[in-house]
């Protein structure tokens, strides 16, 4: 870790212990807790206190609406709601009706990192898989896609993403022939799904999360309250379809059972999900988001063998080997999913 990496950790610790820990009580906390730190984003534990360093590019504004996304009253049990910091106030969304976005922003922050204060959630186990909610995570999925945007938002930032992987898979790797198989499935996408232009208008007006997986979801309070989505860093409306994209492309690829896919999906329709038609073959609205999920997850995983110096493991591998073979055959798509 650098010094950096250790100022940015140790402010978060000690911002997540100010507010977590009673004013002139005796303390008796364990030292603060990393739960992750990347360069997208540093997050610590104090007590039943999480601060987050977001990255130092993070745009304030869309933050800003995002976290007031995450406080408003329409998501309550959907979205795990912020928490303030000493001397901070959520940003107020605005009224109903009124089409303009919050105030702007501005948490405590170490250095140019803007930083967000949330409760403690009890994650899903990962040395469980069998007990992996799926059928809970499609239920949050439909309502959080049924709800009407409260106010303006960025577009959800799925799409972005997946180029920043690719990007950042090429920046790893120069000249390599490892990442051809990938980049034939990047080049075999249409653009929108490489977020080179808008999403087609019938689709991006949805309430999304923008980067659904199994690690974006906790009970609070811990340890056995319902299930919430957290992490909204890449939130937004946009089509909602991107966010069934990973576990579709895990089915498909195969790491992903059978039985757990149509649990979610079957759980996802039932709940009036509008990402996919009500009965009926899902994948003309899934194929496109499956196969940029597909590609992001590959790209990355050839980014972090490379940073590790090794080969990639058996799941790695399969994802490197979906993409050979999805840009060999034509995507599937709905008239108005064409770029």
């Amino acid at each position: 870790m650098t010094t950096t990496q250790t100022s940015v950790v140790q402010d978060l610790g000690t911002l997540a212990h100010r507010l977590s820990h009673p004013a002139r009580a005796r303390c008796v906390c364990e030292p603060p807790q990393v739960l992750a730190d990347r360069p997208d984003g540093t997050v610590v534990r104090s007590g039943a206190i999480v601060a987050k360093a977001h990255a130092a590019d993070t745009d304030h504004e869309a933050l800003a609406a995002r976290i007031a996304l995450a406080a408003a009253p329409q998501l309550t049990g959907i979205l795990l709601p912020p928490l303030t910091g000493p001397g901070q106030s959520l940003p107020a969304p605005a009224p109903s009706g009124n089409p303009q976005p919050p105030e702007p922003f501005e948490p405590p922050a170490p250095g140019p990192r803007p930083v967000t204060l949330w409760p403690l959630g009890a994650p899903v186990d990962p040395t469980d898989p069998g007990a992996a909610p799926w059928a809970e995570v499609a239920v949050l999925l439909a309502r959080l896609h049924r709800t009407e945007p409260p106010f303006r938002l960025p577009a959800m930032r799925g799409p972005a993403k997946a180029a920043r992987a690719v990007a950042r898979m090429r920046a790893a790797l120069p000249g390599d022939p490892a990442v051809l198989p990938v980049l034939a499935g990047w080049r075999a996408l249409p653009a929108w799904a490489r977020g080179e232009v808008p999403a087609p208008a019938r689709r991006a007006g949805f309430l999304c999360h923008g980067d659904l997986h199994l690690g974006q979801l906790v009970r609070h309070p811990t340890p056995d309250g319902p299930w919430l989505l957290i992490d909204v860093d890449d939130a937004g409306t946009g089509d909602p379809a991107w966010d069934l994209g990973r576990p579709a492309a895990w089915y498909a690829a195969g790491l992903l059972a059978p039985e757990d896919w149509f649990a979610f999906l079957d759980a996802y329709r039932s709940a009036g999900g509008p990402a996919v038609p009500a009965d009926g073959d899902p994948w003309p609205e899934l194929d496109v988001p499956a196969r940029a999920l597909t590609v992001q997850t590959a790209a990355l995983a050839l980014a972090k063998c490379a940073a590790e110096q090794r080969h990639p493991d058996e799941h790695e591998q399969l994802m490197i080997e979906s993409c050979a073979r999805i840009a060999t055959l034509p995507p599937e798509l709905a008239a108005d999913h064409a770029s």
